[in-house]
């Protein structure tokens, strides 16, 4: 079925295309009577505008990009919805792309934004795209790093000092006596999961009898953390790590499932664990997780902030960002006494 035009709308009503026009964008312009003739031709047609194409003749669009590497995990969505809020007041909107930590798949939302003229990127990313941000800023395209810093400055970015939130999360775990410390994350070409394990190396660096083991995960998720879980549990207790750092509360979550629910391996008692993010299951868990809170909403609000500044003056300097971790303590490294 053929879409209804303007024209067709006009012919109905009676009226001049500019006519239509007005009313759609000016209806202050035209008498009542000839807006209540254009609406209600509109509704008998099932004519729907499109805004698309007006915007993109004007050369933008109302929207803003962003591109996270995990939808499924709610810091993630805390960025989102902090960025929401914050387009909300410009009266801009937020397109959403999961890229699931796949290089393929981040590329087609950059191709794809491109393409709609977005008013801005935001994005947390997989491989180097730097490149691909050079030539959206060459087209007016203004783009900001979100949890992740600019590996030459030339961009903005809003971030998190994951090293120090590695480093807090392993001296705490060091500080309640534990010794075998073990690191579950990864993939590491993702610059959290490494940089969080830099951190975890830092402080394990300062105890001498103190040993970490790092156990690589293909994705920062449940049913990794609890697969890594289970496999931790299936050796002799005496080779078990007395305490671990999972890259983030998802996988925290998944080795507490393996740990305590599956395998009744106390938490903390025998094994204290630490998470990362402080999503807001972590309170929640049938042991309440210690993890290292990031400000999630902060980063997409402040994120769209500059994105907004870039996008009203393009020569602005490039500003990096760096938000501190904070670590919150719960039942999963000290028991309730």
């Amino acid at each position: 079925m053929p879409s209804v035009s303007v024209k067709d709308v006009a012919a109905l009503a009676g009226v001049s295309v500019g006519t239509v026009s007005n009313v759609l964008n000016r209806p202050e312009r035209v008498a009542e009577a000839t807006v209540v003739r254009v609406q209600t031709a509109i509704q008998k047609l099932g004519f729907v505008r499109n805004d698309a194409a007006r915007q993109l003749r004007a050369g933008h669009s109302r929207a803003i990009g962003l591109i996270i590497l995990d939808i499924a995990n709610p810091f993630f969505a805390a960025i989102a919805r902090g960025a929401e809020d914050h387009a909300a007041h410009s009266s801009l909107s937020v397109l959403l792309g999961n890229s699931d930590e796949k290089v393929e798949r981040e590329t087609t939302y950059l191709d794809l934004f491109e393409q709609q003229r977005v008013n801005g990127v935001l994005i947390s990313p997989v491989g180097d795209v730097i490149p691909h941000l050079r030539r959206l800023r060459d087209h007016g395209i203004p783009s900001v790093l979100v949890d992740r810093t600019s590996p030459d400055t030339s961009f903005s970015s809003v971030s998190v000092d994951d090293v120090i939130g590695g480093e807090l999360a392993v001296a705490h775990l060091l500080e309640i006596g534990r010794r075998r410390i073990a690191y579950v994350g990864g993939p590491f070409e993702i610059r959290q999961a490494s940089d969080r394990l830099e951190g975890a190396r830092r402080a394990v660096a300062a105890y001498p009898d103190a040993s970490l083991e790092v156990l690589p995960v293909r994705a920062l998720s449940v049913l990794e953390g609890r697969a890594a879980g289970l496999d931790i549990a299936a050796r002799a207790a005496s080779e078990r790590p007395d305490a671990i750092f999972a890259a983030n509360d998802l996988l925290a979550t998944g080795l507490l499932q393996a740990l305590f629910m599956q395998s009744t391996i106390a938490v903390p008692d025998e094994i204290a664990l630490i998470g990362y993010d402080d999503i807001d299951f972590a309170s929640a868990a049938v042991v309440p997780l210690s993890s290292i809170r990031q400000p999630s909403s902060q980063i997409g609000e402040t994120a769209v902030q500059i994105l907004l500044e870039e996008s009203a003056d393009p020569g602005i300097q490039p500003r990096q960002i760096v938000y501190q971790p904070e670590l919150v303590v719960r039942a999963s490294t000290v028991a309730s006494t």
